[in-house]
């Protein structure tokens, strides 16, 4: 299968949407969960998402690489890889929440070429890929406009940062400063920002499957996306996604972790 921009856009909206599909027919009260080594949780809908995604891409593009959070990664020194999160907020998942999401993206190296973002329970789907634009439901979407915190609504998993406690202070920061502050994020909050329903997503920690799909979702409806280092990149452990306006700024109030002057 060739592998344009295009065709890789065509590529991941395909995977999001079967994997994300599998996993639905599991989104039901009483679903068994078991606990990871890591100690987060998994069931099978996970694990089937992921095999439907596996099974699709190995049919289509067997020479690429695919690293996946349930069964880790085969082809490691392939030129190309596919990073799968076949259901990202398992634990909103198997409480009945829907604001889960399915995540499929294609990289070569560091650089994100195409990524989907697929939420079944929401009928909401978001794709874009380098030089594509990015598109929700079909239309294309862009960041919001708004330039000021005072007006800003920014986003974050859990305002207490349990997997990075030393970065709460520089969130709650944040939040003294912005109009509004939500939670409940995972991989909806990025979607809310690149559709321009938010301003800022931030997350202390997280994992490359986690994020893969947003480089190329946030930067095509005209944002920025960067770990707290303030590099572009999804290998960083971290994230701060914003609208153009406020890139800087919010960045800044971070400035105990982004690295950027005051």
């Amino acid at each position: 299968m060739s592998a344009t921009p295009s065709t890789l856009l065509q590529a991941v909206t395909e995977v999001a949407r079967l994997s994300g599909g599998a996993a639905l027919r599991h989104f039901h009260p009483g679903i068994a969960v078991e606990t990871k080594r890591d100690g987060t949780p998994v069931t099978v809908a996970d694990r089937e998402a992921e095999a439907v995604a596996r099974a699709w891409i190995e049919s289509r593009f067997p020479d690429d690489g695919i690293l996946g959070e349930e069964f880790g990664e085969a082809r490691p020194d392939a030129a190309r890889r596919w990073i799968l999160d076949p259901i990202d907020g398992t634990k909103s998942f198997i409480r009945g929440v829907p604001l889960w999401g399915t995540l499929i993206a294609v990289a070569e190296g560091d650089r994100v070429l195409a990524g989907a973002a697929h939420f079944p329970a929401l009928d909401e789907h978001v794709a874009a890929a380098a030089g594509e634009g990015c598109w929700w439901n079909g239309v294309r979407c862009r960041v919001s406009d708004v330039a000021t915190l005072a007006e800003a609504t920014v986003l974050a998993t859990d305002e207490r940062f349990r997997s990075a406690p030393d970065r709460q202070r520089d969130w709650l920061r944040l939040v003294a400063q912005s109009g509004l502050s939500r939670t409940w994020g995972d991989c909806y909050g990025f979607i809310l920002v690149a559709t321009g329903r938010a301003e800022a997503m931030i997350e202390g920690r997280l994992a490359a499957w986690d994020l893969a799909p947003f480089q190329p979702i946030i930067e095509e409806a005209g944002g920025s996306l960067t770990d707290w280092d303030g590099r572009a990149t999804v290998f960083g452990g971290s994230a701060i996604a914003t609208n153009a306006a406020l890139a800087r700024e919010v960045r800044a109030v971070l400035a105990d972790r982004a690295g950027v002057p005051r």
